[in-house]
């Protein structure tokens, strides 16, 4: 076991997990507020119709933004995997359907004016249903991760290798179908599984860096060059460059959130970690109405300023939302109710990855 209470193992599954680790935290917190950033970046530029200087940093991001998302959900797996089929369908599909439903629903409240303003009710609900078979707006994450959750248990008794090597292709190959579930499967179930496969190893990555932090400083200005130079160049979405920049930029948040635990710094990135499912669920409403009103008030000209101020209140406001709910009772929003569990909830340490 290391020091931060993980397998330091290849393949070895992680035994125990007595309380959050420092450094998932952080770097979940990095790659949720890259997230928002994206969406609020190409958001404000595609209603004004120009780009700013936050586009940079959300082009730097793309290649290794979600992949780094889901290594890390697949991190803790080995952890419940092997839990009966009631358990974990429970904890890994009902949950996040729970809050997919929950939220598209309050996602078309709020977007159901507008599409009928366009096409008409009879189209809005047709959108509505259409949702439930094709990932709805910012949702699709929490859509997708039950899928990989149960084809990962589903297949664990196939040979690892295999299964990563037919995910590695799926992901090389650019798959374009139109369909949000099968395109993001094939471009992102590697990195989950590698997550799921290869945690020992990621564990130990971070450990390394954590007793040689200037090594680990060095390596990731080497990778930012590498990262950012291919991006500009164009080459960063060739197929086997796209894998190499995935894997490489998830070790690499890795590593930054490793030093930013060890040095204690940037506290708002663990808290945004420690609370990502929050933000994830609402920043979408205090993100589209800041954009709003600042294009149309035309306060700010600064396309790159409006998509910074976009990203903060996105993050903030989503947080402000949740202890607001909290205040108010309505935990729902937030908290699985009892009702909606289908296997005894057990007290026990939170399993960062898998919130």
């Amino acid at each position: 076991m290391t020091t931060n209470g993980t397998s330091a193992g290849a393949t070895r599954p992680i035994q125990s997990m007595p309380g959050r680790i420092d450094w998932v935290d952080y770097a979940k917190g990095i790659c949720i507020v890259m997230v928002v950033m994206m969406h609020s970046v190409l958001g404000v530029e595609a209603a004004a119709g120009q780009t700013g200087f936050m586009h940079i940093l959300v082009a730097f991001a793309k290649p290794f933004r979600m992949p780094d998302f889901f290594l890390i959900s697949g991190l803790f797996l080995s952890v419940v995997i092997d839990r009966d089929w009631r358990t974990y369908l429970d904890r890994k599909v009902v949950h996040f359907a729970y809050f997919y439903v929950l939220w598209v629903t309050i996602q078309f409240g709020f977007k159901a004016p507008s599409f009928a303003a366009e096409a008409g009710w009879a189209h809005v609900g047709y959108l509505y249903l259409e949702s439930f078979v094709e990932p709805f707006g910012t949702l699709w994450f929490i859509y997708l991760l039950p899928v990989f959750f149960v084809v990962t248990k589903a297949s664990r008794k196939l040979p690892p290798a295999l299964i990563w090597g037919v995910a590695a292709l799926l992901e090389m190959a650019h798959i374009s179908t139109g369909w949000t579930v099968i395109d993001e499967f094939c471009a992102r179930f590697v990195y989950f599984y590698s997550g799921y496969l290869l945690a020992g190893l990621v564990f130990a990555w971070s450990d390394r860096a954590r007793a040689r932090p200037a090594w680990a400083l060095a390596g990731l200005a080497l990778w930012a060059l590498v990262n950012g130079s291919l991006v500009e160049l164009g080459f960063s979405e060739w197929p086997l460059v796209s894998l190499a920049l995935g894997l490489a930029g998830a070790l690499a948040i890795v590593t930054a959130g490793t030093l930013l635990a060890r040095a204690h710094w940037l506290n708002f990135l663990r808290y945004c970690g420690e609370h990502s499912i929050v933000i994830y669920l609402a920043f979408f409403l205090p993100m589209a109405a800041t954009r709003t009103l600042l294009l149309k008030t035309g306060l700010i000209h600064d396309i790159g300023m409006i998509s910074l101020i976009v990203t903060v209140v996105g993050i903030a406001g989503a947080l402000a939302i949740w202890r607001i709910a909290l205040l108010a009772g309505a935990n729902f929003l937030f908290e699985r109710p009892a009702t909606f569990w289908i296997a005894p909830k057990k007290v026990g340490p939170a399993l960062q990855a898998a919130e």
